[in-house]
């Protein structure tokens, strides 16, 4: 379902709060991030100025109630050979899954990734997050690999399922 109160553009400082409660939303109740520090306002203001120094987008979706989601991508791995390759990720704010929001922002994602000259986009899901595993096979992702047991949070083992898109 899309929903047509919903716009999607880049972020400013002054979204900051609402990318860090969905953020420390998913950290505290989510195994989305497999981070288990919540982060605090400066957190997220240094992470949105490195993502814009190195010229990856920082996406929103804004509803009437302020930010709903968000969407970036960044590096892949460190090294100069997986420069074209890029790896994303996507949040909703709880109250707002499953609406059409994620997909939203991905479209625009990979528009954004195709003009820049990536090359892959990569995904790494919680294994048993089905949802977002659909969101990437609809948005034209497949799955490459899962990796068992290479994480761990709220008690127990995790996997992780890599899938990937061919941007260009």
């Amino acid at each position: 379902m899309i929903v047509p109160s919903i716009s999607v553009r880049r972020a400013q400082e002054s979204d900051l709060p609402g990318l860090l409660a969905i953020y420390n939303d998913a950290v505290a109740n989510t195994t989305s991030i497999w981070n288990e520090t919540l982060s605090d306002l400066e957190g997220r203001r240094k992470w949105l100025e490195e993502r814009e120094t190195q010229g990856f987008p920082v996406l929103v979706a804004e509803d009437t109630g302020g930010i709903a989601g968000y969407a970036t991508f960044g590096p892949f791995r460190p090294h100069e050979g997986y420069r074209q390759t890029v790896e994303n990720s996507v949040y909703v704010r709880g109250d707002r899954r499953r609406q059409g929001i994620a997909g939203l922002l991905m479209t625009q994602l990979i528009a954004d990734a195709e003009q820049l000259g990536c090359h892959v986009m990569v995904a790494g899901i919680e294994a048993s997050n089905l949802a977002s595993i659909r969101l990437h096979e609809r948005c034209g992702f497949h799955e490459v690999a899962r990796m068992p047991e290479v994480g761990r949070k709220f008690g127990r083992w995790l996997d992780l399922v890599l899938m990937q898109r061919m941007i260009c």
